[in-house]
């Protein structure tokens, strides 16, 4: 009862002071949570939202190079057997012809995004920025999966202010990309256009900007490490894994993993991903399926005869010479 007593004495002005203040107080908290959520790697949206990106099938849960990026941002890793970026010539949405032939010398993030994913929508405004700043040294290209009509794209990126190129994504160009499962999706080419990098879901600006600054030469306060690419950035390069997502090869011995890998990269997962299983397993670690054929596999190299031991042949009695 004085509480409330005590409030209605109060002058009206003063009381809307107070809740004013109170407003731009949650504005401000509001604000720091969305912001904090940039640096580190976000959840990402399933691709398959896209009738383009249904040639995936699956949806990623893990970054590449081995470890996430968000662990550790002072190490910079890039592929140490980079593959050639796959060549493309389409229009973007205002007609101008982009190839891949124009990136010579200049590096590239290629953000493969749609308008219906948040985390997408959310780091628009940093590819932006990196943009402008390393402007004629960098080239960021668009990728929409968006089903909608390419003017209502348009639309959407003017009111964005995207500054940078965008084109519609087509099955071919994302199947030439080793698939696209979840948004965003950013290649990371180098000068020479090959591929260094890919990541999956939200990152801070501070993993680009680091990425590009030292695929320029420029200086950077990280150490950058290399890694090799067995299926982490293109899927067809898990046939040089010698371990897999959820598989345990360490009991096979040389000849049995050598057989366990050869059929998981040779038979196709029942998914219905058309992966084989060594690349479904990299490609989606969740896949029940992929994971019961993949054990089975390794269950049968593991318990397969041993081949029998060739014994040398005795080498030939000595002999002696007729005329001796």
């Amino acid at each position: 009862m004085v509480a409330a007593a005590t409030i209605n004495a109060m002058p009206k002005s003063f009381i809307l002071l107070l809740c004013g203040v109170a407003s731009v107080i949650g504005l401000v908290i509001g604000v720091s949570a969305s912001r904090s959520r940039i640096a580190l790697p976000g959840k990402p949206y399933s691709a398959q939202h896209n009738g383009a990106a249904a040639t995936a099938g699956k949806s990623v849960k893990a970054s590449t190079g081995g470890k996430n990026s968000g662990d550790d941002s002072r190490v910079i890793r890039f592929a140490s057997n980079p593959q050639p970026a796959p060549p493309f010539l389409v229009n973007d949405l205002n007609g101008n012809l982009i190839s891949t032939a124009d990136w010579t010398g200049k590096i590239v993030v290629l953000n493969f995004w749609a308008t219906w994913c948040p985390p997408c929508r959310e780091e628009i405004p940093e590819l932006i920025t990196l943009a402008d700043r390393y402007k004629d040294r960098l080239v960021v290209v668009g990728v929409s999966m968006d089903d909608s009509d390419p003017q209502e794209v348009k639309q959407f990126a003017q009111s964005m202010g995207m500054t940078y190129p965008i084109v519609m994504a087509s099955r071919e160009l994302v199947s030439e990309y080793g698939g696209v499962p979840a948004l965003p999706t950013s290649f990371v080419i180098n000068k020479e256009g090959r591929i260094v990098q890919k990541h999956v879901g939200l990152y801070a600006t501070e993993v680009y900007e680091g990425e590009i600054r030292a695929l320029l030469g420029l200086p950077v306060e990280a150490t950058i490490e290399t890694f090799e690419d067995t299926g982490q950035i293109f899927l067809k390069n898990a046939s040089l894994a010698t371990e897999l997502p959820g598989l345990n090869l360490k009991n096979l011995t040389p000849a049995q993993r050598k057989d366990a890998l050869k059929l998981l990269n040779s038979h196709t997962c029942d998914c219905g991903c058309t992966l084989t299983l060594a690349q479904c397993r990299m490609n989606d670690t969740s896949c029940p399926i992929s994971l019961k054929l993949a054990k089975k596999i390794v269950e049968e190299a593991a318990s397969a005869p041993a081949p029998p031991a060739t014994v040398a042949p005795a080498p030939p009695p000595p002999t002696t010479p007729m005329n001796q």
